[in-house]
């Protein structure tokens, strides 16, 4: 079992960007979700963890062992997809998988071609090992990306918001291929994409202004909410009347009419109707960020 333990960390930067504020969480082997708006900080965690940067201070242990102290040792267990994983023109994806195999230290070719050609089969890929990756669909870079991410078979992967510009069947392929990784290893979820968490993480986080506001099971943290969510078709013109007199979490056009759903203890009439909690009213009611 492999354990990651953050305390207290905090990241401030030289501009004086307060991006973390005193985060402590433990995350155990499966599929970890880390949800929160563009600027919340989860690339600013992501890459602390990483050892690509320093935090200002607190602590991270991977397995016993000081990351910030010891860098090199999270290195050589870490598989990480930034938001932007670039590529190398006119390179093809077998080529570049071994470069970046040797770069990882795995200097035997026999053991280096094996993995690279189970990745390339896990991934999908194989049957276009020798086109070159810059040639590649959205989908399929990102199945590139996670390829790279687990040479040298990682215990922790970090992949930082994966899903974004993909088409649903490169989206679903892709969810389906990290869930099936994350049966024995970490794999951190970081994402602003409600959907992409809800199904596979059995534990999560909800990160706002860098500090985390809610963190557990995604369905348990759902249910606390049942019972409690209404919803109810609008004038548009009445979006802020409303707003001042509920607690609205947010706001969606459903077949040309405006649809509030609303957060109340108690029940609610003029035409509200008892609604099914999901992640994405969890999410609404936690943070500042509204729909």
């Amino acid at each position: 079992m492999n354990i990651l333990q953050i305390k207290e960390l905090s990241k401030t930067y030289a501009n004086g960007t307060h991006a973390l504020s005193n985060v402590s969480i433990t995350i155990t082997n499966g599929m970890f979700g880390l949800l929160g708006s563009n600027g919340a900080g989860k690339s600013s965690l992501m890459r602390t963890i990483a050892a690509l940067q320093e935090p200002s201070s607190g602590t991270i242990t991977f397995n016993g062992v000081d990351v910030i102290k010891h860098p090199q040792e999270i290195r050589k267990q870490l598989g990480y997809l930034p938001q932007e994983f670039g590529v190398y023109p006119k390179v093809s994806a077998v080529q570049l998988l071994n470069h970046i195999a040797v770069l990882k230290g795995i200097t035997d070719k026999k053991e280096r071609k094996e993995q690279v050609e189970a990745l390339l089969n896990q991934t999908n890929l194989y049957q276009y090992r020798k086109k070159a990756v810059h040639t590649y669909s959205g989908g399929m870079r990102q199945r590139f990306g996670i390829a790279q991410a687990l040479l040298g078979n990682p215990q922790l992967i970090i992949v930082d918001e994966p899903t974004a510009g993909l088409d649903p069947v490169e989206r679903n392929r892709f969810l389906n291929l990290l869930s099936e990784i994350g049966e024995n290893v970490i794999v951190i979820l970081s994402t602003h994409i409600v959907e992409d968490i809800h199904d596979l993480c059995k534990s999560m986080a909800i990160l706002e202004k860098g500090s985390i506001v809610k963190h557990g099971n995604p369905r348990e943290l759902t249910n606390s909410l049942e019972g409690k969510i209404w919803s109810k078709a609008i004038d548009k013109k009445d979006t802020e009347n409303y707003r001042a007199s509920f607690n609205v979490i947010s706001t969606r056009l459903v077949s040309g009419e405006t649809v509030i759903r609303v957060l109340s203890e108690y029940p609610l009439n003029n035409g509200f109707k008892p609604t099914e909690a999901n992640l994405e009213d969890l999410y609404f009611s936690t943070t500042s960020t509204q729909n």
